[in-house]
């Protein structure tokens, strides 16, 4: 074999799980592939997503309502916890060197919930109740009074009628992740510890090995050249070109996958005076028929060392899976495998469809009517459109052999462990540490149970339910808020 590893796509996950495998394994040679001329150009790019570090804080589709009016806390514990093992991943990696400077890709930032009349607010205070014992929120706080609102979030207060019912929570541990700072950082420290990383070379084929393991064809998109690279184990992070890549691998366990593909926009302010007035990432309640990543949300985003508010998002469609793809990406994906999957999702999913129409055809008036409700006052004058990363959401066969759209992230590897590949979308950067643990866990099982005194020094969190671990979580909490220089 030319490498032990290959890493298809340089975005966080590819650089999360080569940086923990040289953690781990650190005689094992890796090489890593992208076809855009720098790393963290998709997904990863801080203008391509929303930056949020996601620990369930203000989202509040991570906490879904029950029949009976309870509330169903289990997604939202879930990837609380999968941030705070990233967080340590983070942390570790900056007592290391690996990472300079934290300030440069994570900043405290409040993560808030709004909502406004009786239904919406009734459901507030019944997910903070859910939410508060668990000692992984036992930070937030609740408030229903618009003077507090007034601290909170002025911006957002200006021209409001106080005399509608009004809810919200807020978090201040809350975080704001530039992941293409982070990712490319990454990189940097894989380069510096004898990775390769070839840019502007994409990966074109690849074909399994009688004698096991995979040869890779890579292609130069400067000259042209192609060169076959071959490997025991290959990791596709190609964002929603994943899918063609897992088609082309021919494994089982991709049979029967599609990819739906949403395009996001946001609304982006610039003017020093409101950016100045609002320090909080703001979550709201979906708009009828939107996807559930297309919650509105009022973000500060902190890019180098520009401040911003964004705004959104606005969905889009576009046939393309990567915002650098191809228009032919949907179409050439269709195979006799999964052609029943993709057309139940397209029947079942019409209202989904025409809501996507709608979006696209939105005039920036009707988008400044939408961030009104968050901000009454709002001047279209001071907001600009600015197009986001391209999000594949995940098409699966279900039992019935029909098909069913799922929101998330999904791994789909290999029975034999040799190749695994990533599809889906949110929270997926956020939990990048967690999904490559699992990636790990299925890929090289022999080696993960060998590895776990390590992992449990570096992630403390690891295989622990913290939820039942209140000291640990405070513990947690005070080590990365410290060592990430979140304490203001």
């Amino acid at each position: 074999m030319d490498v032990d590893v290959v890493l298809i796509g340089g975005g966080i996950m590819s650089a999360t799980l080569g940086l923990m495998i040289r953690q781990m394994r650190p005689d094992w040679s890796i090489v890593a592939y992208e076809r855009g001329d720098s790393v963290a150009t998709e997904s990863s790019d801080p203008w391509n997503n929303a930056g949020t570090g996601h620990a369930a804080l203000c989202e509040l589709n991570y906490t879904p309502e029950r029949a009976d009016g309870s509330i169903d806390i289990s997604k939202a514990v879930k990837v609380n916890q999968q941030f705070q093992d990233s967080r340590l991943f983070w942390s570790f990696l900056v007592d290391q060197g690996v990472l300079p400077r934290p300030e440069a890709f994570i900043r405290p930032v409040p993560h808030m919930s709004y909502v406004t009349g009786e239904k919406d607010v009734s459901f507030l205070h019944r997910r903070y109740e859910a939410l508060k014992p668990n000692p992984l929120f036992e930070m937030m706080q609740l408030s229903d009074d618009p003077a507090t609102f007034e601290e909170w979030v002025p911006l957002m207060m200006k021209g409001r009628d106080t005399g509608i019912p009004m809810s919200m929570t807020r978090a201040e541990s809350g975080t704001d992740v530039n992941f293409g700072a982070l990712t490319r950082a990454m990189f940097s420290g894989l380069e510096s510890q004898g990775v390769r990383i070839e840019t502007h070379h994409e990966v074109t084929d690849l074909e399994r090995l009688i004698s096991g393991g995979w040869r890779v064809t890579v292609k130069d998109r400067r000259s042209g050249q192609v060169q076959r690279t071959t490997a025991p184990f290959v990791f596709i992070g190609a964002g929603g070109h994943a899918i063609h890549l897992l088609q082309k691998s021919g494994i089982d366990e991709a049979k029967g996958y599609g990819g739906f593909p949403v395009s996001g926009q946001f609304l982006r302010c610039t003017n020093p005076e409101l950016v100045a007035k609002h320090s909080a990432k703001v979550y709201g309640q979906p708009q009828v028929n939107a996807p559930p990543m297309s919650m509105p949300h009022l973000d500060t985003r902190v890019i180098g060392d520009s401040q911003s508010i964004l705004f959104g998002p606005y969905a889009g469609f576009s046939p393309k899976y990567l915002k650098a793809g191809s228009w032919t990406d949907l179409f050439t994906s269709i195979k006799p495998d999964n052609i029943l999957t993709m057309l139940t999702v397209a029947k079942d999913e019409m209202p989904l469809t025409v809501y996507l129409i709608k979006q696209v055809m939105q005039k920036h008036a009707s988008r400044i009517e939408v961030l009104r409700d968050f901000m009454p006052e709002a001047d279209a004058r001071d907001w600009t459109l600015i197009h986001a990363g391209q999000r594949v959401q995940t098409m699966k066969r279900t039992k019935d052999k029909r098909g069913k759209l799922e929101f998330g992230t999904e791994v789909v590897a290999s029975a034999d462990g040799s190749l695994a590949g990533l599809m889906g979308a949110s929270p997926g950067a956020s939990t990048a540490v967690s999904i490559m643990l699992d990636v790990a866990k299925r890929c090289f099982p022999d080696d993960y149970a060998a590895w776990q005194p390590q992992l449990r020094d570096i992630i403390p969190s690891h295989g622990v339910d913290l939820s039942a671990e209140p000291a640990l979580v405070r513990e947690i909490h005070e080590k990365t808020a410290a060592t990430l220089h979140l304490n203001g």
